[in-house]
């Protein structure tokens, strides 16, 4: 797969040729809300306070995997111990209240859902995000009235870019791997998706991955908004027509 510039976009050959589409599997954090640096900041910040400094940077690097791969692999702790679980439950009052009023959604996120509605496709959400910080992130991004089903870390034993999330949202949904695609930002999310059968339409909008990165999407684009414009070409529209 080609790296692409900036607005360019990239669809893997013969993409198209699957059965029709039922279904979109979404991402929300860096997806349909502007908020990767904001759980970064607000990851960095709490173990900062609990005297476990780690530079923002490397943080940045993990953000769309859950806390049960995200701390072991920045101190080798289990996020279910009692250093684990403290430093969860802080970080996320503080991402709750400090940074989550603050997000904005990406750009065209409410448009691309109701484009979605108006072609008949579910909107099934797949998240990392737990399920007490989902009703808020998806108020957040102005998109809760959209979505048909929703699945969170909650829903799953382990996070991206493990599938168990991915996997929970098929059959919380009653739909097959094949009739499905996914769209997320992160390498996490193609890796869980992949796991689980499923092709992803990746966005540049969660930041920090190239698109060598992203290099296991069928499609790559900026953002909702990017997808939206080149909706009649993309995997989206040509496999939703077949139904």
């Amino acid at each position: 797969m080609r790296v692409a510039a900036l607005g360019d976009t990239f669809i893997v050959p013969g993409m198209n040729d699957r059965p029709p589409l039922r279904a979109l599997l979404l991402d929300i954090d860096g997806t349909l809300l502007d908020s990767n640096d904001a759980h970064a900041r607000s990851w960095a910040q709490t173990l900062e306070q609990h005297g476990c400094p780690v530079p923002y940077e490397r943080v940045r690097s993990l953000i769309g995997k859950g806390s049960d791969h995200l701390l072991p692999d920045l101190l080798g702790i289990d996020a279910d111990g009692t250093l684990g679980e403290r430093l969860v439950a802080d970080r996320r009052r503080r991402f709750v209240a400090d940074w989550l009023p603050k997000l904005a959604p990406t750009r065209g996120a409410r448009e691309l859902l109701e484009r979605l509605k108006a072609a008949g496709i579910e909107r099934v959400i797949a998240t990392s995000a737990g399920e007490s910080e989902l009703d808020g992130l998806l108020r957040q991004a102005g998109i809760a009235d959209l979505v048909d089903i929703a699945t969170s870390s909650g829903d799953a034993e382990h996070s991206k870019p493990d599938p168990d999330i991915v996997c929970a949202a098929l059959a919380k949904a009653d739909l097959d791997a094949e009739a499905v695609l996914m769209l997320g930002d992160t390498p996490y999310d193609i890796e869980a998706a992949r796991r689980a059968g499923v092709g992803t339409i990746a966005l540049r909008s969660g930041g920090w991955w190239n698109d060598a990165a992203l290099a296991g999407a069928v499609a790559i684009y900026d953002d909702p908004a990017d997808l939206l414009a080149h909706w009649d070409e993309s995997p989206l529209a040509r496999r939703a027509s077949r139904r």
